[in-house]
């Protein structure tokens, strides 16, 4: 008695699973950074007309919104390889994966037409970086020594205001001050002006102290 309701309710579970029933599934969560991965498929829609283009207008977005962009090679990455760089790179880049033909298309007609030229061999891996070209460049650099890829993974090249740069070049500009730097040096410093203004002027046995109260003398016996 006892097998055969057994064998019932599991008859009856394997119907479940076989009739045309649509079958519920709890939607996968989705993973928010503060940087962006953008993979390029190689099926499906991505391949179609409509997606070439949609990626096509994607990368067009990246490129307006970008300060400066570089590429490496993106041959021979692993997928946790490409997680932890993706993780380390600070808010506002964006590394893809773009076909060349694709990147191509996008760059046609811009400041970077002619500039990421030379960069459009093999398989490419961009960053597209909105601000912080230092932190993007220093996250790269720690990346490929920890996972012992500086010879394999070095930085091709990279364009900022539609000027191409080597590895070197883009080495250099990462050093150079940011935009938020050099505003806060600036505004540092327009803030110190009265303050410096006003201690020249109180000082003591100053040139310019005496100069002022003599002529707020005069001033006062006319």
């Amino acid at each position: 008695m006892k097998t055969a309701l057994l064998l019932a309710v599991v008859a009856g579970s394997a119907t479940a699973f076989t009739n045309n029933s649509p079958v519920g599934h709890r939607p996968a969560l989705v993973s928010r950074s503060r940087s962006t991965l953008h993979m390029g498929g190689s099926s499906g829609y991505a391949t179609s007309l409509d997606g070439k283009k949609a990626r096509v207008d994607t990368v067009k977005g990246l490129l307006d919104s970008s300060e400066m962009i570089f590429t490496v090679p993106a041959n021979s990455l692993t997928v946790a390889e490409v997680q932890a760089l993706r993780l380390s790179l600070p808010e506002g880049t964006t590394m893809s994966v773009i076909k060349n033909t694709l990147m191509e298309r996008a760059v046609a007609g811009t400041e970077y037409e002619e500039a990421v030229a030379p960069t459009l061999k093999g398989a490419n891996m961009w960053f597209f970086i909105e601000e912080d070209i230092g932190g993007t460049v220093k996250a790269f650099n720690s990346f490929t020594k920890d996972f012992g890829k500086k010879e394999s993974h070095s930085v091709l090249g990279g364009v900022i205001e539609g000027v191409y740069y080597d590895s070197k070049g883009v080495d250099a500009i990462s050093k150079l001050p940011s935009k938020m730097e050099l505003i806060a040096k600036i505004a540092g410093g327009i803030k110190a002006v009265p303050t410096k203004l006003a201690k020249v002027v109180k000082e003591p046995g100053n040139k310019m102290a005496r100069a002022i109260k003599l002529a707020t003398a005069e001033e006062s016996t006319d």
